[in-house]
């Protein structure tokens, strides 16, 4: 029998809301698994990847991260991962030094068996470049196996990787499929294997309501995989429906009928009723003891001065909609959407996009063609995995590219710098 705990999606280092106590949150999230899996003596702990949120982490991340490996270490319990899209770099990767240290495996395409299961990895590997993967895994002599890898998968909603192809592809029969990417768990029998996702371990995005935690999954002649969840910081979530003539009081009293003490307090304005400053809803909430307040008014107002329409609807929507009129290529709308919309971390944009544009010059060049006007969809993100939020809300990470380059100099620091 092999027990394993399967986790993902830690995000260390990400400086939410641009407050370190959020910053913190997530390396103490990543902390509670560790002691748990010490706790419960588990074979291993497998982590499906973006263990980091930036490629480029602080060095005070990085020693973080080093003390509870450390810890895991003295406990005589192995550390398996792959590199998910957050964290990955073109050369080395941080999962490499670890692995230097004797306190982590980069799995890969042979098998690091423990017990009677056998652990592969595939790391996070962009849509240009899966219809050259040929699957082939070296042979192993377990009872089971399982691979770990990162993306989002069907028959999951807002897949764009087959699962069912990954499996029966695959020179090895898996057992089970670990994945990472999206943020909220769940599991799906597909060719005979259980596929399934861990969520991530600390709310690395306001939408995502649902507790944190991760799968523990026993390989015991069948695969069993039951969930635990994380004592992580609260997020209240206000969500109040206006009716006519109501206004500030009325959110304000919503909003006090919580306990807030230390916690990120998230309010929604849908309905009628007058107009609100979201900065006097927060100041409210800040001052009756939230860590973190933040509103979205979901209702649109607007005044006309002159010949100009001012709105004060959710900008993100406004954006996606103007790029929705502008007609763009299909090349044009995949780069909108890693620019603004997507999962890759600020840091990474510059190198994602050259990647991209190179890809489509070489492999699809035709998409570089206009697009064929305002019946084109904006590309999207997917609800649950790691996105940009609206300017109402926070930024997937706490810098801009120019902000993380200037960082460098100060907490920042290279792999070879570090080793």
């Amino acid at each position: 029998m092999t027990r394993v705990i399967h986790t993902g999606d830690t995000h260390l280092g990400y400086q939410q809301y641009h407050v370190p106590e959020r910053r913190r949150d997530f390396l103490d999230a990543f902390r509670q698994v560790v002691e748990d899996a010490i706790d419960d003596d588990v074979d291993a702990v497998v982590h499906a990847g973006d263990l980091f949120h930036d490629r480029r982490p602080s060095l005070t991340d990085i020693m973080g991260t080093l003390s509870v490996l450390e810890q895991l270490d003295d406990a005589g319990i192995p550390f398996l991962a792959v590199v998910g899209n957050h964290e990955a770099k073109r050369d080395a990767q941080w999962l490499d030094l670890y692995e230097s240290l004797g306190l982590a495996v980069r799995l890969d395409d042979e098998p690091t068996v423990i017990d009677d299961t056998a652990f592969y990895g595939l790391d996070f590997v962009p849509r240009s470049q899966r219809d050259d993967l040929e699957y082939e895994f070296a042979p192993h002599d377990a009872d089971h196996a399982a691979l770990v890898t990162h993306g989002l998968f069907q028959p999951f909603d807002y897949g764009d990787w087959d699962a069912e192809e990954v499996l029966t592809a695959s020179s090895v029969a898996f057992d089970a499929l670990l994945l990472g990417d999206n943020h909220a768990p769940g599991r799906q029998e597909v060719a005979d294997a259980w596929v399934t996702y861990c969520g991530s371990t600390e709310r690395a995005s306001a939408s995502e309501r649902g507790d944190r935690g991760y799968n523990i999954v026993t390989f015991d002649g069948e695969v069993r995989i039951t969930r635990r969840g994380l004592d992580t910081r609260e997020f209240v979530y206000v969500d109040i429906d206006l009716g006519p003539e109501e206004g500030l009081d009325r959110v304000r009293s919503q909003v006090g009928q919580y306990d807030v003490e230390g916690a990120v307090v998230v309010v929604g304005i849908d309905g009628d009723g007058d107009p609100i400053a979201p900065a006097s809803v927060e100041e409210y909430a800040l001052d009756a003891g939230a860590l973190v307040a933040r509103v979205t008014d979901h209702r649109e107002f607007a005044a006309e001065t002159g010949e100009t329409d001012v709105s004060f609807a959710d900008p993100d929507d406004a954006v996606t909609e103007r790029v929705r009129e502008l007609g763009l290529s299909e090349a044009a709308r995949d780069i909108d959407e890693t620019i603004r919309a997507s999962k890759v971390a600020d840091a990474n944009v510059t190198s994602a996009v050259e990647q991209r544009v190179r890809d489509l010059i070489e492999t699809e060049p035709e998409s570089l063609s206009a697009g064929d006007g305002a019946d084109q969809p904006a590309s999207g993100t997917a609800e649950g995995s790691e996105s940009t939020e609206t300017a109402t809300d926070e930024p997937p990470t706490d810098s801009s590219p120019a902000d993380a380059e200037a960082r460098d100099g100060e907490d920042q620091s290279s792999m070879e710098e570090f080793i």
